[in-house]
Order: C-alpha cells, then sequence, then structure tokens
C-alpha cells in the first residue's frame, strides 16, 4: 500500500499537540465540536484518514501502514486520540513509534480482532447501489439509502461522506476497497511491543466494541491504561455525548502540565 498525503485541518495555535484519528466512513471534521473546545490550550490536528475525506486513496487498507503514515505527521512527542479505525491506527502508532506518542486516548475499540459483521458491509453495499448519476439532491440519496439505512442518525451521518462536483456527484471514500478489506479493519495486526505512555481508554455503555474480556488485551499493551464508560452513548460515543469526551479529553491532557 503507498499511502498518499493525508489531509488535516489544524485548530489552535498554542499549547500541545492533539491528533484526532476519525473511524470507518468518518472525516476529521467529524471532531470539530471537541477540536474546538480543546484548541482554547492545545495545537489541535483534525486528520482525514487514508481512502477516508479528502485523504488519498490508496489500494489496500493496512492497519501498520495507517499508523505509520499518521506518525509521519508528528514532529515532536504529541497526544494521539483515535475512534473505532482511527483508534486501532492511533494504537499501532504508539506501540511504533513510542518516543512521538506522549499520550493516548482510545475511543470505543480494542486491541482485538473482532467477529465478522455484515453491518457494515449493508451499509458500503447500499451506498454502491445507489446511481448517482440519477439522484438530483443530497435528500434524493438520503431518500435512495432509507430502506437499506432506516436509522436516520446513521443514514445522516453515512450521507456527510457524498459530496458534490460539478454537475455530479461522488462519494468521499474509497467504498470498494473499503468493501474488499473489512476484514482487515475488523482485525489486529499482533505485535509483541508495549507502549508505557498514559493511556485513557472511553467505551460506550452500549457498545460491545470493549468489553471486560477485552481488558486483558488492553492491559498487555498498554499498562498503565485507565478506562472510562459513558452512559447513554453507543458506539460513536464522541457524537452522542461530546461534552462529556471533551471534559474526559481536557483532564486527560491537562494532566500532561502536571
Amino acid at each position: 500500500m503507498t499511502t498518499g498525503p493525508l489531509h488535516t485541518t489544524r485548530l489552535g495555535e498554542q499549547g500541545s499537540p492533539v491528533i484526532f484519528c476519525h473511524g470507518l466512513f468518518g472525516q476529521g471534521k467529524n471532531w470539530t465540536q471537541i477540536a474546538k473546545t480543546l484548541a482554547e490550550r492545545h495545537r489541535v490536528t483534525l486528520v482525514d484518514m487514508p481512502n477516508h475525506g479528502r485523504s488519498a486513496w490508496t489500494d489496500r487498507l493496512d492497519y501498520v501502514e495507517m499508523a505509520d503514515a499518521v506518525a509521519g505527521l508528528i514532529d515532536e512527542p504529541t497526544a494521539l486520540v483515535g475512534h473505532s479505525m482511527g483508534g486501532k491506527a492511533a494504537m499501532l502508532a504508539a506501540l511504533r513509534h513510542p518516543e512521538l506518542v506522549e499520550r493516548l486516548c482510545v475511543v470505543d475499540v480494542s486491541p482485538v480482532a473482532y467477529r465478522g459483521s455484515d453491518e457494515f458491509r449493508g451499509f458500503i453495499d447500499a451506498m454502491l447501489g445507489i446511481d448517482l448519476d440519477a439522484i438530483d439532491s443530497r435528500s434524493d440519496a438520503d431518500a435512495a439509502l432509507a430502506s437499506a439505512v432506516p436509522d436516520d442518525g446513521v443514514r445522516a451521518f453515512l450521507l456527510t461522506n457524498l459530496r458534490r462536483e460539478g454537475d455530479g456527484w461522488r462519494w468521499l471514500p474509497n467504498l470498494e476497497v473499503l468493501r474488499r478489506d473489512l476484514d482487515e479493519l475488523r482485525g489486529w495486526p499482533e505485535t509483541g511491543a508495549v507502549y508505557d505512555g498514559p493511556v485513557l481508554w472511553i467505551a460506550g455503555a452500549d457498545s460491545d466494541y470493549v468489553r471486560d474480556d477485552y481488558r486483558e488485551a488492553m492491559e498487555a499493551r498498554f499498562p498503565r491504561v485507565r478506562r472510562v464508560t459513558v452512559k447513554d452513548a453507543g458506539h460513536w460515543v464522541h457524537s452522542v455525548q461530546p461534552a462529556v469526551v471533551a471534559g474526559l479529553l481536557e483532564h486527560f491532557l491537562g494532566d500532561a502540565a502536571a
């Protein structure tokens, strides 16, 4: 996999650096609300991960290459925050480049290989199934997705990836590669490395991505981990409870100055 340049957005002009890595179907801008809060005291970078947003497409998905691409953005010890797919990339970046990662926050994902699920494949199939030449508006795309993705919130999230270009539309994510390599996304490249920096592990109470039986795997690689579970939140905990997550991050990042 050859990783092209990653698109980034920067907020804040002073304080310690923080980089955010989003999850599948996401973009760096998904973290804007929380980033604006942190930017009062930190220099924040929002990253579009490979094959997402405005970053380059690649011919395959590989967490190690993804982690190294993120590490390539770092020129001083930095705090990494990653959700889901971005969380796995952030964990690997810390394990592979510990000298670059001052501290790590992992949001609703674990360093394990998850069992297969058809949910994400169904989302991709539904997105690919839309005839983009036949739609005139975003509401047309919404209607076309409605039967396959009945949840209004999930459908709205997926449609943030639809971009108008000239007289037509295109999907920002590399959907064909994402669909083909879903097993890679569910997986976890085992490594014997250990990261000794401080780690905050945020879980949504209604999510299955962080469970008690994953604690051993997490603590084996990240012995200084502290787990916090956020009530009334599922996998997209930062979208549902942004104020709570921002507060947790402010406290966690504030420890760096202590």
